[in-house]
């Protein structure tokens, strides 16, 4: 009788083993056999320490489990300044069916991203970046419905963006910056996006005001080869704190409206934007950058508010504001260069010091410089324009 007992106590014991601590289902272990042997630490990383398969899976760093099955992989020691991983991205991840969240830190992991990737239904955060995987984006991960950061910034990814990926409805964060991707950007039509970031690519063509949500917040399209207006499409994303179109070729107008949006910093420079720059209204923007393009017409007064501004190499003309030359001079304003431009003249007592904490950049216009202030060094040397330009320019001007 008593080994009866024993007996029940034992089976009653390993039961409650079993309930507290579940086995892993038998494709994730496998799995994760499989994805450790395809990678390997870089020398100073010891990630895959703690990969003792004779122990409960659940327990290895960057292992997160709910009951049997893996929810959670983030491959390599997430500290930063960590070396990293080596090898490639092995198709097994794709049979951890209730993942929900894949990432990888920075390192060497080369190869192309599993198309079965597209298999991961409950997937909703996808991180790969800084490693040096190419290929295509694979189509597939447009079947992720319920995907809501995608990154894969930092790698040398080639090919489109799949239109399929920009369908997906629950994006809220797309980092696709720094690879060498093409073609033109598909329709966004996730209503929550609003993070996008394709800068340093070799994306172009136009973008209609059905491409972006007005959802966004933080926008930056630079280092492409966009092209065309975006004056419609801008005059809509009244949420953004952060744009930069810079280094494209975007052309036609810069929508007043654009001005009194909550951001921080707008950047445009290096573009082929006309005509003249009129906000709607005192500009609370910090850092402002419309340098090197077609602008023309006056400087508007409403840019004193403006902390670093930067106007230069553009068609400017007439009289600088006088609210903009007290800004300097208190220190109120850090930047101002108006360089390269074809300004006739500043309201100023030539005998005025310009405090050390502001920069004003004048040459290169169509007046005497009245004072003498620091430029950068790609301002050149000649101080003021030939009088031959600016007779002609007047003279198309008027």
């Amino acid at each position: 009788m008593s080994k009866l007992i024993n007996l029940y106590t034992l089976f009653f014991l390993l039961l409650q083993i079993c309930v507290v601590y579940p086995m892993l289902d038998p494709i994730d272990f496998l799995a994760l056999q499989t994805i450790k042997k395809s990678l390997h630490d870089l020398p100073g990383s010891n990630y895959f320490a703690s990969w003792d398969f004779t122990g409960d899976p659940c327990n290895f760093a960057g292992v997160y489990c709910d009951g049997d099955k893996v929810i959670s992989l983030n491959l390599g020691d997430p500290r930063a300044g960590s070396p990293g991983l080596t090898g490639h991205l092995d198709p097994a991840i794709g049979k951890l069916s209730s993942l929900a969240e894949f990432t990888v830190v920075p390192g060497r992991i080369v190869g192309t991203i599993p198309s079965n990737f597209s298999e991961l239904k409950n997937l909703r955060f996808l991180g790969i970046s800084r490693n040096f995987i190419a290929g295509d984006i694979p189509v597939g991960l447009g079947e992720l419905r319920l995907l809501r950061t995608l990154d894969l910034s930092y790698n040398q990814l080639t090919g489109i963006i799949p239109w399929s990926v920009g369908s997906l409805p629950a994006l809220t964060n797309v980092i696709l910056g720094h690879n060498s991707l093409s073609g033109s950007i598909p329709r966004f039509g996730s209503q929550m996006l609003t993070r996008l970031d394709l800068k340093h690519n070799e994306l172009s063509g136009s973008i209609g005001p059905d491409h972006l949500p007005p959802s966004l917040r933080y926008l930056s399209l630079s280092m492409n080869r966009f092209s065309g207006p975006v004056d419609r499409v801008l005059s809509s994303m009244t949420r953004l704190n952060f744009l930069d179109l810079s280094l494209n070729q975007f052309s036609g107008s810069i929508p007043g409206s654009l001005f009194t949006f909550p951001m921080s910093n707008l950047f445009l420079q290096r573009n082929l934007f006309t005509g003249p720059v009129q906000p709607n209204d005192q500009v609370r923007i910090s850092t402002v950058d419309l340098s090197f393009n077609r602008l023309s017409g006056p400087i508007s007064p409403l840019f004193s508010t403006v902390q670093t501004l930067y106007l230069n190499n553009n068609r400017f003309m007439g009289q600088i504001p006088r609210t903009i030359v007290d800004r300097v001079l208190d220190s109120s304003i850090q930047i101002v260069y108006l360089q390269h431009n074809y300004l006739t003249g500043i309201d100023i007592n030539p005998t005025v010091e310009i405090p050390v904490q502001s920069s004003l950049c004048l040459q290169y216009n169509c007046m005497v410089l009245p004072v003498q202030t620091p430029c950068p060094l790609k301002a050149g040397k000649q101080k003021t324009r030939p009088t031959e330009q600016c007779i002609v320019w007047n003279r198309g001007v008027n």
